[in-house]
């Protein structure tokens, strides 16, 4: 029978424009992850747990967390359960960085930080962050490292507000992923990017770090992350040596 009597149903009866229940479901299962209900790597209630909850069927349900697993925002263990993802889980920590060697298998690279420091965000960055003019954001800079040979030249434009008490000496300390770091300490938790590459031509400051004669081809890529809300949280621009690695990317 049609589940036109659940809470979901009702309140989507109530609004101009019908959006399937099991969007409904997720939605409100968003509500959840955004106000930190379920922190990442935590266990959420099981689907039978959850059609009680929403009073829908189970299968409504199964449909709403397959799409949110499809999109990495829980993650399904086989006689576990479903658990938030979380930047700590090795098949997620490099989802976001798709630079791999020519030859050999990926390895992880290494960084070396240059910066980081609070100032007033410049206009360009604070229009791409939604900050207000003269809103504080912390930029770090920072190499990543391939052996002894630097392959990427990564700056992060970060909102200040969110993320007050980021220090070098906190980055220092830090042994994880970035992302990681972001989503524990600073509960902000990336769940999905969007990125403009181009080639360009290394500037003399820039090709000085990264190890190449100015005016090298390289990589540029510029990263807007968002968490949940779709609210942006990081600006990246990056650039990449593309002498012996290859920017992958998998389309489905």
């Amino acid at each position: 029978m049609p589940e036109t009597s659940s809470p979901a149903a009702a309140r989507a009866e109530s609004t101009p424009s019908f959006s399937p229940l099991y969007q409904q479901i997720k939605a409100l299962l968003m509500t959840s992850l955004e106000a930190g209900q379920w922190q990442p790597g935590q266990a959420i209630p099981s689907e039978t747990e959850l059609a009680a909850r929403f009073a829908v069927s189970q299968g409504t349900v199964r449909k709403a967390i397959d799409e949110m697993a499809a999109e990495n925002l829980l993650v399904r263990r086989q006689g576990k359960g479903t658990f938030v993802a979380t930047h700590a889980e090795a098949q997620t920590q490099y989802r976001f960085l798709r630079l791999t060697p020519d030859a050999g298998a990926p390895a992880a690279l290494q960084r070396r930080l240059l910066d980081c420091r609070r100032m007033r965000a410049p206009v360009e960055v604070a229009r791409l962050l939604a900050l207000k003019a003269g809103e504080a954001a912390v930029q770090v800079r920072r190499l990543l490292l391939a052996g002894e040979a630097a392959v990427v030249l990564d700056d992060l434009w970060l909102p200040g507000t969110a993320f007050k008490g980021l220090t070098m000496e906190r980055l220092e300390a830090w042994r994880g992923p970035l992302y990681r770091l972001f989503e524990a300490e600073f509960a902000v938790r990336m769940i999905r990017a969007e990125e403009k590459i181009r080639a360009v031509a290394a500037a003399p400051e820039e090709a000085a770090l990264l190890g190449v004669a100015a005016a090298s081809p390289l990589l540029s890529v510029e990263r807007l992350s968002y968490t949940y809300g779709d609210r942006p949280v990081e600006l990246r621009r990056g650039l990449y040596r593309t002498e012996s690695h290859h920017y992958r990317n998998e389309l489905s």
